[in-house]
């Protein structure tokens, strides 16, 4: 088939979109192109990049650009697989369902959740956006062809649908470095990467940094973007920022390259309604890279953290707690390797994206015998 995806608020190079899904899907068999904003069309490994410009700011996203990747996808035939990853996208898609394109909705967020915590969103209408997209995703539910969700809470609200639960597990070998450092010989790096929000625990991390003994130089390797951006500011603010190394955005290449500088990972996310129920891909993403990691103490998260051994957890608003984590683990490399590697164990036998891989080609498979749903 041509799988056609689409993506508003993803960088082209998204490791979800492009080189999980998209690489998966061509090397299946199937021609792939990704819609998205980007500087310039081009192909890379066998997946066309149909650019579409880059918005100035979020007010063009959500008008012009969301216009301009519809009529991007109408000019495919109908005999194109619609592949969705955005919910902003969802009316456009309704329209391209309505067409007569087959569609396939990737819900990478519990989107009514994830729209309460939307700083550009005022306050006071999160609630009416929340339930609007509840409806939108409740009729895409009943129509699509297929639902795919990458955790199980997602799926839990579209029974009917029997969605495909394609989880966000790391590419296995992505991310451990060939040739790097052993555990024992590395600086006392803290490794923090990806989406940096105030939620996400990033100011609590940098004010535990400060209150890890000096005695052990441990630096922050920081690495993602500030969300909003705003917030960078603040994090300068903090007296400890000058143990933060601020590497910004980093393509894969150079994120393996930080995890295999350091000797902590941590994901403190905050006990939202959200992240409650949510599992952190860099959880995983460290547990690839054979680092322990330090968590946030969720019940959720325990049959991965407490069942592998593989680190230690704490309650994520206590700088304090998350400092004493990360002291212990410096203070004792040979129980901390041991725990990274068991964390890379189950990785390569379980949490990996190899196996999931199967359940999207799996989908593909079943949509290419059956008809569109009406």
């Amino acid at each position: 088939m041509h799988s056609v995806h689409l993506a508003s608020t993803h960088r082209a190079f998204d490791t979800r979109i492009f080189h999980k899904e998209c690489q998966t899907l061509q090397k299946a068999g199937h021609r792939v192109t990704l819609i998205v904003p980007h500087a310039a069309s081009e192909t890379v490994d066998g997946v066309a990049i149909h650019a579409v410009p880059l918005p100035r700011d979020g007010k063009e996203r959500l008008t012009r650009t969301l216009f301009t990747l519809y009529r991007a996808a109408r000019l495919y035939p109908r005999t194109a697989l619609i592949h969705l990853h955005d919910a902003e996208l969802l009316p456009y898609a309704l329209l391209l369902k309505a067409e007569g394109y087959r569609v396939v909705y990737d819900m990478h967020e519990d989107t009514p959740r994830q729209v309460r915590y939307q700083h550009w969103i005022p306050e006071a209408l999160r609630p009416l956006v929340a339930e609007g997209m509840r409806g939108l995703e409740a009729l895409a539910a009943r129509w699509f062809d297929a639902i795919v969700v990458a955790e199980p809470v997602i799926g839990e609200r579209f029974p009917q649908a029997a969605p495909v639960l394609v989880r966000n597990f790391p590419l296995r070998d992505e991310l451990l470095l060939a040739g790097g450092a052993p555990y024992t010989e590395r600086p006392p790096h803290v490794a923090y990467v990806g989406t940096i929000t105030r939620v996400r625990g990033v100011l609590e991390v940098i004010a535990a940094m400060g209150m890890v003994p000096a005695a052990h130089s441990a630096r922050l390797q920081l690495a993602g973007s500030f969300h909003p951006a705003t917030l960078e500011a603040e994090a300068r603010q903090i007296e400890s920022w000058d143990r933060v190394d601020f590497h910004g955005w980093l393509p894969r290449t150079e994120v393996a390259g930080v995890l295999a500088s350091a000797r902590v990972g941590v994901v403190t996310f905050h006990p939202t309604a959200r992240y409650r129920s949510n599992y952190p891909t860099k959880l995983f993403e460290y547990m690839a890279a054979g680092l322990p990691v330090v968590v946030s103490a969720f019940d959720h998260l325990r049959p991965f953290v407490e069942a592998h051994r593989c680190g230690l957890m704490v309650d994520p608003q206590d700088p304090i707690a998350i400092a004493d984590a990360v002291e212990w683990l410096l203070a004792h490399p040979e129980a901390a390797e041991a725990m990274g590697q068991r964390g890379r164990k189950a990785v390569e036998e379980t949490y990996h994206w190899e196996r999931e891989a199967r359940k999207l080609t799996a989908l593909y498979r079943h949509l290419e015998r059956e008809g569109p749903r009406t």
